[in-house]
């Protein structure tokens, strides 16, 4: 493959295809209202989540004391409320990871 140009008939053969498709009407009505069908997919706001560290430190905190107050009193609905609130913790620790890990340039770009 060249960079250059095109040679001479080369470049003919080209323009006679292109103006053979400019008058094809059916093409150009299919491809002006073509649209890419995109699922959207339920999991798309979870996987885009960008928590700040505060938020961060604020699950760390509160799964602790879940954890220490569960530990301590045996109650069900504080086991129960730390094992919600923990993936949900580890999640965001794992998610502010990868963002703490990715070049400066794609972390301006998200921004």
């Amino acid at each position: 493959m060249t960079i250059g140009r095109l040679p001479h008939h080369e470049q003919r053969i080209l323009d006679e295809m292109e103006a053979e498709l400019r008058r094809d009407r059916r093409l150009d009505r299919q491809l002006r209202t073509l649209r890419l069908k995109r699922r959207r997919s339920l999991l798309a706001p979870v996987a885009a989540y960008r928590p700040h560290p505060v938020t961060v430190a604020f699950c760390l905190a509160v799964s602790i004391v879940l954890m220490v107050t569960g530990i301590r009193t045996s109650e069900p609905g504080v086991i129960w409320a730390f094992a919600l609130m923990w993936p949900v913790t580890l999640y965001a620790v794992f998610r502010l990871l990868c963002r703490w890990s990715e070049p400066a340039e794609r972390r301006r770009e998200a921004e």
